[in-house]
This record gives structure tokens, sequence and C-alpha cells, in this order.
């Protein structure tokens, strides 16, 4: 963590926090934007969750956690729950793709 600036007050360590969040959301954006596009590639929404493609992503981000010096059980709650958003978010694109019939 060689990144992490030394801190001499509270509100140095939250205005740190806070550019972190802003380039977190960043990020979050544009993972969201793929996560859109796969919803095109998907032909109904039972392929949408794929658990055994959400344990491949947990089991490399706790491994990524590890190599970075982060807390591995913090990664994978904050990216369980974030997968669990996103699939929210691909079924709607999916279902805007692809509307029922009429």
């Amino acid at each position: 963590m060689a990144n992490v600036v030394e801190c001499d007050s509270l509100e140095m360590v939250r205005g740190q926090i806070d550019c972190i969040d802003r380039q977190m959301l960043a990020l979050l954006a544009e993972r969201g934007a793929y996560v859109k596009q796969a919803a095109r590639f998907k032909s109904n929404t039972a392929e949408i969750p794929a658990p055994q493609r959400v344990e491949q992503v947990i089991a490399k981000v706790t491994g990524f956690a590890r190599e970075l010096g982060a807390d591995p059980v913090v990664a994978e709650a904050t990216w369980r729950a974030m997968i669990a958003s996103f699939i929210q978010s691909e079924l709607a694109e999916h279902a805007s793709l692809h509307p029922p019939s009429t």
C-alpha cells in the first residue's frame, strides 16, 4: 500500500476516503456498462445469475485482496453485494432488450 498518504487529521483521512470513493464509483460505472453489454449475449434470464461465474469472480477477488493487503472477508462481502445488485441491473437491461411479445 505504497500510495497511502500519512494523514495528520481526521479531516485529511476523510478527504482521502472521499477521493478514493470517487475513483471507485468511476470504476463501478465502467463495470456496470460492461454488465449491460453482457445482457445482449444472453438468450434468456436464466443465464444471468450464473452462480459458477460468481464463485469464479469471488475466488479471483479474494486472491487479489490477499496480494494487495486488503481484507479478503471485506472484499468477498463487498463483491457479493455488488454482484447481486449488478444481476438485478442486468435483468432489467435484458428485459429492455427483449420485451415480451404481445
